[in-house]
C-alpha cells in the first residue's frame, strides 16, 4: 500500500514543512525538544496518532546527524560513556509497558512536569548534583525516563535533566542526545510499525518532512556553535522549563 503526497492539502505540507524547520532549529540549538514542538504543532491540523507517526522518519534522521557530527567513533564512545543509562532506560521502558493500561497518564505528566521544572530552576540558581547525590539522581533519572518512555514515548526531559547533571561541554551533550533519542527512535519505529501508528500515510508526510527537518537543524547547529558553553547551558535549561511546564498543562487539562 503507497500513499500518494499529491492528495494531501497543500496547506498541511506547507504546514508540515514550516513546523519541521522551527523544531529542527530548536533541536539544533539544544539538542532536544524536536518531538514536544513538532507534535504540539502538528495536532493543529491532524490527530495524535498521525503526528505521532509523522515524526518518527525525521527524528531518526535528525537524531542520526546530530549523534554522528564529530564522527562514528565519538558516537560509540558516547554510546559506552552512557551505556548503564541507556540499559537501565530501556530496561524499564520494556518491562513497564504493561502497567500502562494501570497508570493515570495524566498524573504522570504533572508530576514529571513539576520534576522537571524544579531541577531546571534549581539547575539555573546555581545548584549541581555532587558525588554520590549525583550517582544516584543519574539511577533516578534513568527509571523516570524509562517509565516517561512506556507511557507516553516522552523520554527528552528525563534524559537532559541526567546528562545536565554531568555538566558536559556542549558538543558531547549534544553528542549523547542524538545517540540515546536515536536508539529510542529505532525502537520507536520499529514498535509503531505493528502497533498502527506508523501508517503508510504517516510515513510518506514524515519523509516528506525529512528536509525541513534537516534544514531547521543545520540551522540550529549554526547557532549553537557560536555560542559560549554558558549560554548554551541556560538555552539548555530554559527549554527543559518550557519543556516541563507543557508537561504540566497536558496532565492539567
Amino acid at each position: 500500500m503507497t500513499y500518494d503526497l499529491s492528495l494531501a492539502p497543500l496547506d498541511l505540507l506547507l504546514w508540515i514543512a514550516v513546523t519541521a524547520v522551527i523544531a529542527g532549529m530548536i533541536k539544533g540549538i539544544v539538542g532536544f525538544a524536536m518531538p514536544m514542538i513538532f507534535i504540539t504543532g502538528m495536532t493543529i491540523f491532524v490527530g495524535p496518532d498521525l503526528a505521532l507517526g509523522l515524526l518518527i522518519l525525521p527524528t531518526l534522521v535528525t537524531n542520526a546527524w546530530q549523534a554522528g557530527r564529530q564522527g562514528f567513533s565519538a558516537a560509540l564512545k558516547s554510546l559506552y560513556d552512557h551505556r548503564w543509562f541507556l540499559g537501565l532506560g530501556y530496561g524499564v521502558l520494556l518491562a513497564s509497558t504493561q502497567l500502562v493500561p494501570l497508570l493515570s497518564q495524566e498524573l504522570f505528566f504533572l508530576c514529571l512536569g513539576v520534576l522537571v521544572v524544579g531541577f531546571a530552576s534549581l539547575m539555573l540558581s546555581g545548584w549541581s548534583p555532587q558525588g554520590r547525590s549525583g550517582l544516584c539522581l543519574s539511577f533516578a533519572y534513568a527509571v523516570i525516563g524509562g517509565l516517561s518512555g512506556a507511557i507516553s514515548g516522552v523520554w527528552g526531559p528525563p534524559t537532559v535533566m541526567y546528562l545536565s547533571s554531568y555538566n558536559l561541554d556542549k558538543q558531547a551533550q549534544m553528542r549523547a542526545q542524538g545517540v540515546i533519542y536515536g536508539l529510542g527512535a529505532v525502537l520507536l519505529l520499529f514498535g509503531h510499525l505493528g502497533s498502527g501508528i506508523a501508517t503508510p500515510q504517516a510515513l510518506a508526510l514524515g519523509a516528506f518532512a525529512i528536509a525541513p527537518a534537516c534544514l531547521g537543524i543545520w540551522i540550529g547547529f549554526q547557532i549553537q556553535d557560536r555560542i559560549n558553553q554558558n549560554m548554551f547551558r541556560i538555552a539548555t535549561l530554559s527549554v527543559l522549563i518550557v519543556a516541563g511546564l507543557n508537561l504540566i498543562r497536558r496532565g492539567v487539562m
